[in-house]
């Protein structure tokens, strides 16, 4: 099976394994794992810990950007550009990720797409979402724990 996540990043090999079976539970449960501890990070503005989530080279699509992201190093000023917009209009955002399918790879990776919401908490108000997003990305496995590799993300309002 061939998947294309982006027009320069083909994906490939996608090993079948029972939903059902053990294996496949468990790669499930480490991708959940991964991204509830990715937005956890995100959300309390630990840039240089939440950059770690991704590898050295990674590439990140945004929808908002003419350009991705690309390497952890870039990643981190980005994030930290973001958190200073945030701090300065009064409001936390936190994101919230679900509707996640894992589809194991035959090299090892995981190939994965989520929802994510994003939503605004003003200082002294009730949260309100902001973007639904869909995420795509490519997870490999270095030095004991998966990365994301690259990362697709469109938003449902810009579609």
């Amino acid at each position: 099976m061939t998947a294309e996540l982006t027009g320069t990043a083909e994906l490939t090999g996608t090993a079948e394994l029972p939903s059902g079976s053990l294996e496949f539970a468990a790669l499930y449960a480490q991708a959940q794992h991964f991204y509830a501890r990715q937005m956890r990070i995100l959300d309390t503005h630990d840039t240089e810990s939440w950059a770690d989530t991704f590898t050295e080279d990674a590439v990140l699509e945004l929808p908002t950007l003419y350009e991705p992201v690309r390497a952890r190093a870039a990643l981190t000023h980005y994030v930290r550009a973001g958190a200073a917009r945030q701090r300065r209009a009064g409001r936390r955002l936190d994101h919230w990720v679900g509707m996640l399918d894992v589809r194991p790879r035959a090299d090892g990776a995981l190939r994965t797409r989520c929802s994510a919401l994003v939503y605004a908490t003003p200082t002294g108000g009730g949260p309100r979402v902001l973007y639904v997003y869909v995420m795509e990305d490519l997870l490999v496995r270095t030095h004991g724990t998966w990365r994301a590799a690259h990362r697709r993300v469109t938003r449902d309002d810009l579609a």
